[in-house]
């Protein structure tokens, strides 16, 4: 007797779910001898292998993980298939041209790279060598709250202001500390990240039992000493501070930090329209879609998914930027195609960082690049403002 649908259905999903588990991918390379050199990587995934191979279990659990069931890391995978490129033919596209404007400021491409603490535990040379490689693309670097690098040399490093991360702690004084430190060192843009309440990183957890070093300096677990040896709190009373346990953080605390600088404010992990809607209405200045990579809630649900109702609340008023699950420069059209202003990536960086370094960091955001620049060809669509809605398919809605 053949099985209901429904139990095919789930079924399907399951073993979609465990080939794309990073717990299978480790499993996947375990006991293989030969790294793969820069030369052999064709594709961003190849960067994940070179970097599985390069790292310690913690270290690479640390990137890998999601949270809970980590059905929100894989939905950030699955739901690319949802959308298909309406390719145009006979097109004269000439060069391609990907240049974009954020606050004043323009940027050669629409590869954002996204905050990732802890980078030094990837790379000796960290954050700078993400900074040199968003200098030579002229790409837009967000340093994250919790960085090995202080801001200071990662601006130098980066010849220009990146724009600077905070997470939210119970003591303002400390958030009012280190986002006065990020003005005087020339940051114009502040990024709230506001999804980050609490989590349950599993494979995190599983693969750093198999590690038998001390390493908490560079990425220590969740919880009341997590700014401790952070560049960025040294020298402050980080005594009360915690960031995931309870307090109050509504849209007051939005307002106290818009009292307290003259940066434009960014709100980060942003989902549905309504609080797309609420963000228009306290005056922020752009949005960040994202669900943290998969690494802060288990809704299950795609970061492309979340991005056209936002877009749609927006309304054009202020940029709307998207980052999780991004691996193909298809991907990057498509959310292009659905409205983003720009495209974040974190992990395919980073795994570019630890096998290779700044030469990983370089190669990551030129794989990308060009296949973003196929895609537009395959498009017919010369610039970005030429990717609209009509150059996509939502099966989703059929």
């Amino acid at each position: 007797m053949s099985q209901p649908i429904s139990t095919r259905v789930a079924r399907r999903r399951f073993l979609e779910f465990l080939a794309a588990s990073p717990l299978a991918l480790w499993a996947e390379w375990t006991g293989r001898s030969q790294s793969p050199g820069l030369t052999d990587v064709l594709e961003v995934l190849d960067l994940e292998a070179a970097a599985r191979q390069a790292l310690p279990p913690a270290h690479f659990g640390y990137l890998a993980t999601g949270t809970d069931s980590e059905a929100t890391l894989v939905a950030n995978r699955a739901a690319f298939g949802r959308y298909q490129l309406r390719v145009r033919r006979m097109v004269d596209v000439g060069a391609i041209e990907m240049a974009i404007t954020l606050f004043g400021e323009t940027f050669d491409t629409p590869i954002v790279l996204a905050p990732v603490g802890s980078q030094r535990a990837f790379h000796p040379d960290g954050e700078l060598a993400v900074a040199r490689v968003a200098k030579g693309r002229r790409a837009l670097m967000i340093l994250s709250s919790v960085a090995s690098i202080p801001i200071e040399p990662v601006n130098e490093a980066r010849g220009a202001p990146v724009w600077y991360q905070l997470y939210p702690t119970n003591d303002f004084d400390v958030a009012r500390a280190v986002v006065a430190r990020a003005a005087r060192a020339g940051c114009t843009t502040l990024v709230l990240t506001v999804d980050n309440l609490g989590n349950n990183r599993l494979t995190q957890q599983r693969l750093m039992r198999e590690d038998t070093r001390t390493c908490t300096s560079c990425h220590p677990m969740p919880g009341p000493r997590y700014f401790v040896n952070r560049p960025m709190y040294a020298g402050l009373d980080m005594s009360r501070a915690t960031q995931l346990e309870p307090f109050d953080w509504t849209w007051d605390y939005l307002k106290r930090l818009r009292d307290h600088t003259t940066m434009k404010l960014v709100l980060k992990g942003i989902v549905t329209r309504e609080d797309a809607e609420l963000a228009m209405t306290h005056g922020v200045d752009g949005l960040i879609v994202s669900n943290h990579g998969g690494r802060a809630e288990d809704s299950g649900r795609g970061a492309i998914e979340c991005l056209p109702e936002v877009v749609a609340a927006v309304a054009g008023r202020v940029p709307v930027v998207v980052d999780g699950g991004f691996r193909r420069g298809t991907d990057l059209f498509k959310a292009l195609a659905l409205g983003a202003t720009a495209v974040g990536i974190g992990r395919p960086y980073v795994w570019g960082l630890a096998a290779f370094g700044q030469a990983g960091v370089d190669r990551t955001v030129d794989l990308l690049s060009r296949e973003l620049t196929l895609t537009m060809r395959q498009a017919g669509t010369r610039r970005l403002a030429d990717i609209g809605a009509a150059s996509v398919v939502d099966r989703g809605r059929y």
